[in-house]
């Protein structure tokens, strides 16, 4: 009896989770992964650390090594590009990114995790030298040997939502540093007002130069960029990182594999694509977002991992027992001493997923009034729910003390469809090293009820 044979396009974290998953679970297969990259696998999640000089070295800074694979008897191709599926005769063309050569590689069950490209800023003068873009590894050699460079003293971000790692890491190597963004305030598409000038006042008084309400129109140099042009003036500068978002890697997939009108792989409830054996996860699909009832994207290796694993579980069921349960999606931002934990949704996701939402803020310190408050920081709780049943959509929290534990509460209340009358009444320990009689969490579900404080 011949094996199956499992082909899956993509090595990063659901390719790689996938893979490690079929091989555990059954016997009998054929799995071969192809990734497009001479580098396997690169973590771009590791980028800050690595250059901030953090890590064992760039070369480790990856979800596995090419042996572990061989190890466990499964085949990786490294520099190897699909460009094509072909249902009719169940292949998948693949091209040598080498030699330029070209092979069909037939498959039984066909897993497509293409993943995501950074986007650069469509304007005049975008291909000068020294405009670089924060994702894979490629990118990380260039910008590491940039921010190591003593003639470079100016450097620029673009994009103040994830961007911000960026600007550390720039920061650290004793740059002058300018963050520019669209937005009014520096990770305003993820936090509240209460939480965003907080991370204000952080980059400020590390002498970021913030230009927010700017809009790039241009770039200006001869070969390599010297000035940012924006709608409030120019900009000089010796090196530009743009953060400015991701756009999904499914150009080869439109002709055969229905997308949305984003450019991601439109899935069903099982993760299968509208071809026959052919699935699709990672961060090139949008998948069921818990709170919003519906599928968003969600960009993240845990969310990557977690359709990895239930696609696997319940690849060779006729009808899967059960659809993926799906996700809360959470992330951290963090600059400085200050570290904020988002999760599930926000005011404008909420209403990006047609739901009447509030969000309510709650700021405190973190235990008892009799503590001084220079050994008292303030954490804030930020909570948004439903108008009409209270059921909790979304959250974070935020502190100079480490409060990403609560983060990861807000993510179990969410996944569970908890109300804020449940967290108010939830039981959690008191210590007065730590915490208040009602810790924080009860007492931001309790403001955002309107109920005393006590």
């Amino acid at each position: 009896m011949s094996k199956s044979k499992i082909v899956i396009i993509g090595a990063s974290h659901p390719g790689h989770e996938a893979a490690i998953e079929l091989v555990d679970r059954y016997k009998d297969l054929d799995v071969q992964v192809f990734e497009a990259s001479d580098f396997v696998s690169f973590m771009s999640c590791g980028m800050k650390l690595f250059l901030e000089g953090k890590t064992t070295g760039q070369d480790n800074v990856r979800n596995f090594a090419p042996d572990d694979f061989k190890e466990r008897g499964i085949k990786l191709q490294n520099n190897s590009e699909a460009i094509a599926v072909n249902p009719e005769n169940k292949t998948v063309t693949i091209k040598n990114t080498v030699d330029q050569t070209t092979t069909d590689v037939s498959y039984d069950k066909l897993i497509l995790t293409p993943g995501v490209n950074p986007q650069n800023i469509d304007v005049p003068g975008n291909d000068l030298d020294h405009i670089y873009l924060m994702r894979g590894y490629s990118w990380a050699s260039k910008i590491n040997e940039a921010l190591n460079d003593p003639s470079i003293k100016k450097v620029s971000v673009v994009g103040a939502g994830n961007g911000i790692s960026a600007v550390e890491a720039a920061l650290n190597h004793g740059k002058e540093v300018t963050l520019i963004d669209i937005n009014e305030a520096p990770l305003s598409n993820y936090l509240p007002e209460e939480f965003t000038n907080v991370f204000t006042k952080e980059l400020t008084d590390k002498k970021v130069n913030l230009l927010m309400d700017t809009k790039v129109t241009g770039f200006k140099g001869d070969s390599t960029v010297e000035a940012i042009v924006t709608d409030k003036g120019e900009v000089a500068t010796d090196l530009v990182i743009i953060t400015v978002g991701i756009k999904a890697n499914t150009d080869w997939l439109k002709d055969t594999v229905k997308l949305n009108k984003a450019g991601y792989i439109l899935t069903d409830e099982y993760f299968r694509t509208n071809l026959p054996d052919v699935y699709a996860v990672g961060d090139a699909i949008w998948t069921y977002s818990i709170p919003a009832n519906k599928n968003i994207p969600i960009p993240s290796a845990t969310a990557s991992r977690h359709e990895a694993q239930y696609l696997v579980n319940h690849l060779f069921e006729e009808k899967p027992a059960r659809p993926f349960y799906g996700l809360a999606g959470a992330q951290l931002l963090e600059f400085g001493d200050v570290h904020a934990v988002v999760t599930g949704l926000n005011s404008r996701t909420a209403k990006f997923a047609g739901i009447e939402a509030t969000t309510s803020v709650y700021v405190d310190h973190l235990r008892p009034d009799f503590i001084p408050d220079e050994d008292n920081p303030l954490g804030y709780v930020a909570l948004t729910f439903n108008k009409l049943n209270h059921q909790i959509l979304g959250g974070a929290v935020m502190s100079t003390y480490d409060l990403t534990g609560q983060g990861n509460v807000l993510s179990l209340a969410i996944s569970h469809r908890l109300t804020l009358e449940d967290l108010a009444e939830q039981d959690f320990f008191f210590s007065p090293s730590f915490d208040r009689q009602w810790s924080l969490l009860n007492l931001a579900a309790q403001h955002a009820l309107g109920w005393a404080k006590f």
